[in-house]
């Protein structure tokens, strides 16, 4: 996932900044680094998705927070459950509750 957000990133910051961003999210201490030891394959839509489906389960993430409608056959499955919020939402939720571990 860190260089598909290398790759976005660079598109509009130069090199170093992009750099320095993921040095940080790799220190910071609210980032949960996780490998997933299973591949569910749940979005077949866009299945580029499901590395980011995969990470919030393994590392038992509260929700998914994307504005991306791939990631709403999520809402339409019993197993694995894991919720799906826009940002909208997500914003809402950290004003009022600090204590969820998003994705």
């Amino acid at each position: 996932m860190l260089h598909e957000y290398e790759e976005l990133l660079l598109r509009f910051f130069s090199p170093h900044f992009v750099h320095l961003t993921l040095e940080m999210l790799l220190k910071s201490p609210n980032i949960i680094q996780t490998v997933p030891f299973y591949k569910w394959d749940i979005i077949s839509a866009d299945p580029d998705d499901n590395k980011f489906v995969d990470c919030a389960l393994n590392a038992g993430a509260d929700y998914i927070v994307t504005n991306d409608k791939h990631f709403n056959i999520l809402k339409t499955i019993d197993f694995p459950k894991i919720n799906v919020i826009d940002l909208d939402a997500f914003l809402k939720s950290i004003s009022t509750n600090s204590t969820t571990r998003t994705f």
